[in-house]
């Protein structure tokens, strides 16, 4: 028997009468709004999967878990999830003695304390042993080692103390990602570690950590594909020139450390990196030459560190590069023009004194040039010059011919080649069988689903409803607008899938970075808003502040899609299901399935074609210019925004039933300020910021943003607000607030 209600709206107590159940194999009641304690479960011998997290299960307090020693007697028990709730007190010695066919032992974000228990040598069979963000004192238990099948351990976010056990070294072939940032870990790093041949991702920042950077270390994980964190410790000495043995690194974190030397040109060689920090140490001398074959770079910072000379010209040409921070240096000259540096707010310089030239932006003094006159060549040199300008200039000519050729002929299959790179069969096994315990969202065009790549990415799979009208073309729209646009608050797209199935049907899906605090939807309308009940703690919501931020990643992600793409993109579905919310609960805009370039419609799509694969949008937050058959542009996505931030601090979705006869959210809010701004204000809201900063301040400010989100959802498109003023005007708003 099967007991499976994951992501649903319960409220209450699980019933206690589910302890008599002796025969129920599975108990998923994970992402709904449960409360109080886990009934009784030592009868349930026939339990394999246990799943609550997501919910407010626990007071605090000690005893909470202790289902967990009753599920000792479930003999099967393959999973054990109890994320993100409220189960406080000591982790009970007794996990220790669960059953040894348990894969996934999940206890992050709660109130647990005390030292982790030892004895895990029990569990063998143990994949996943996550026990983030609780307040865990005391060392890393040695016998951790013993889980030889582990793939995963991630202790994060706690307040553990003492060394690096060596013992994790015996995890040397599955253990894949390794995270123990943010706790009290001091000492050397364990050379132990570079047993471990299969790490992708290791995250020991913001501890305590010291002594230099072992080349050993470096030598042996070569592995490492994503990420290697050592930032905000106390490592000394210079970047080792084994670093180059990274050559798949991702991204590379050693800042606001106490490194020094030069930069060694051995960097070169990772040259899948797109990421790399270097600041906050006293690293010096000339920014290497060498790092111009960091072509896959997009995000460059060195600032706060000894590096002296000139700007080197190559950051220019780095096509990917997005974000470039060489600030507080001792460099000099004049300061390029082109690629980052013709974005004042992409490329950051201030701190140089020396420095001139570059953008207008720059508040830099201009720089004494001195003019080439060629008048002193001989006049064979003059024939040799002049022939070498001409052969390249045809040759240019040649080139610009050929691109523009190439462009023209190009078909919409290369367009969707450039992203497939995974099968079927992948997926399938990744997805479990795509699992409905794996399901975790459906939208108009298909379902999502969670999987796990190589034992090691946790990603998100968007599988295509191929018998929905339009699901092709939604396939190829979301392809062609995710190929080339790079921004951080846009979701990321890692590959793709265009194939049939086993049975022969066709198959398209999409494959993107996983978000663990799923969708702005889940956020917004989680509880409901009808006050909270004296004596009950408030419930789990977004701030004030953390709503505005997110505000500001919204407009960011729209202001770059509609101004600094190459071709403007409209995005024509923007609504809180569509903005997805990473661990730092970071906005980013996902779901391209109706996106449109602004050239294409212009040249080649009529207002029929346009509207072939469904509507423009979803009713609410749809401009109401598409009803009438207007055209596409950047302007109806501006509507949507400002629909959607008055909803993020009214708590009102624009389809409540309270709007009618002609009121919607937009007139509810316009005819409510600003004499009665609490009054239309979120409750879940005001009681969650009481104590953030003085109650008119935030009255303020809620003023000003329901301004913003009035003048975005103006009924005429030529009144509405530019994109790149609201993204100016919402951080005002975030300075006014947090001065």
């Amino acid at each position: 028997m099967k007991y499976h209600i994951d992501d649903n709206e319960f409220t209450g107590a699980i019933p206690s009468s589910i302890s008599n159940a002796t025969s129920l194999v599975w108990f998923l009641i994970g992402a709904n709004h449960l409360t109080g304690q886990v009934p009784n479960m030592q009868h349930l011998h026939n339990l394999t999967l246990f799943s609550v997290e997501f919910n407010h299960l626990g007071s605090g307090k000690q005893g909470d878990l202790r289902f967990v020693s009753e599920l000792t007697n479930a003999t099967q028990l393959r999973w054990l999830v109890a994320g993100t709730n409220n189960f406080g007190g000591t982790s009970p010695t007794s996990i220790s003695n669960l059953s040894t066919s348990l894969e996934l032992l999940w206890v992050d974000q709660n109130q647990l304390h005390g030292s982790i228990p030892n004895d895990f040598g029990n569990l063998v069979n143990l994949q996943l042993f996550i026990l983030s963000n609780n307040f865990f004192t005391g060392s890393i238990p040695a016998d951790i080692g013993k889980l030889s099948t582990l793939g995963e351990l991630d202790l994060h976010s706690n307040k553990l103390s003492g060394s690096i056990p060596s013992s994790l070294g015996n995890l040397s072939l599955l253990l894949a990602n390794l995270h123990l940032q943010e706790n009290n870990l001091s000492g050397s790093i364990s050379l132990s570690l570079g047993k471990c041949h299969g790490l992708v991702q290791l995250d020991l920042s913001q501890n305590s950590l010291n002594g230099t950077i072992p080349q050993q270390l470096l030598t042996n994980l070569l592995s490492l594909s994503i990420s290697l964190n050592l930032s905000r410790n106390h490592f000394v000495g210079s970047l080792p020139l084994e670093i180059c043995k990274l050559r798949n690194l991702g991204a590379l974190d050693v800042s606001d450390n106490m490194l020094s030397g030069v930069i060694p040109n051995s960097l070169r060689d990772c040259e899948m990196l797109e990421v790399l920090h270097l600041q906050g140490n006293f690293f010096d001398g000339l920014i290497p030459s060498s790092m111009k074959d960091l072509r896959s770079l997009r995000d460059l910072d060195m600032s706060r560190n000894n590096f002296s000379g000139h700007i080197p010209q190559f950051f220019g040409g780095l096509r990917n590069l997005q974000k470039l921070n060489i600030s507080f240096n001792h460099l000099w000259g004049e300061v390029p023009i082109e690629g980052v540096f013709k974005n004042a707010s992409a490329a950051s310089v201030v701190g140089n004194t020396a420095l001139c030239g570059g953008v207008a932006e720059l508040p830099l003094p201009r720089c004494r040039s001195q003019v080439f006159k060629p008048s002193g060549l001989s006049h064979t040199m003059k024939i040799v010059v002049s022939l070498v300008s001409g052969i390249t200039l045809l040759v240019i000519a040649m080139v610009l011919f050929s691109v523009l050729h190439r462009k023209k002929t190009k078909k919409l299959s290369t367009l969707e080649n450039s992203v497939l790179q995974i099968s079927y069969a992948t997926l399938l096994k990744a997805t479990d069988g795509f699992s409905s315990t794996n399901l975790i969202g459906v939208g108009g065009f298909g379902s999502v689903y969670k999987g796990i790549l190589d034992l090691d990415k946790v990603v998100a799979v968007k599988v295509l409803n191929m018998l929905h009208r339009g699901a092709s073309k939604s396939f190829i729209a979301e392809c062609e607008a995710l190929r080339n646009i790079r921004h951080r608050n846009l979701v990321k797209i890692i590959t793709a899938c265009s194939s049939v199935d086993f049975h022969g049907n066709d198959f398209k899906a999409l494959v993107y970075e996983f978000m663990e605090n799923g969708s702005l939807e889940d956020w917004l309308h989680f509880h409901p808003t009808t006050g909270i009940e004296e004596g009950m703690d408030a419930p789990k919501t977004l701030s004030f502040v953390q709503r505005l931020d997110i505000a500001i990643d919204l407009a960011s992600a729209l202001d770059y899609l509609h101004d600094h793409c190459e071709t403007p993109i409209v995005h024509c579905d923007l609504k809180p299901s569509n903005v997805l919310l990473d661990r730092e609960l970071t906005g980013h805009v996902s779901d391209f399935g109706l996106a449109r370039f602004l050239s294409k419609l212009i040249d080649n799509i009529s207002g029929t074609e346009s509207s072939s694969i469904g509507i423009r949008g979803t009713v609410g937050y749809a401009a109401p210019e598409y009803g009438m058959g207007s055209d596409v542009s950047t302007y109806g996505d501006v509507y949507s925004f400002g629909i959607l931030l008055l909803e993020m601090f009214t708590g009102k979705r624009p389809t409540d039933p309270m709007f009618s006869d002609g009121l919607n959210l937009h007139n509810f809010v316009k005819m409510t300020l600003p004499e009665h701004v609490e009054e239309i204000t979120d409750p879940l809201l005001k009681a969650h910021d009481q104590t953030i900063t003085r109650k008119h301040k935030i009255d303020e400010c809620l003023i000003l943003l329901f301004g913003i989100g009035i003048a975005c959802s103006a009924e005429s498109p030529s009144n509405r607000k530019d994109m790149s003023d609201a993204v100016t005007e919402l951080h005002s708003i975030r300075n006014k607030l947090l001065g």
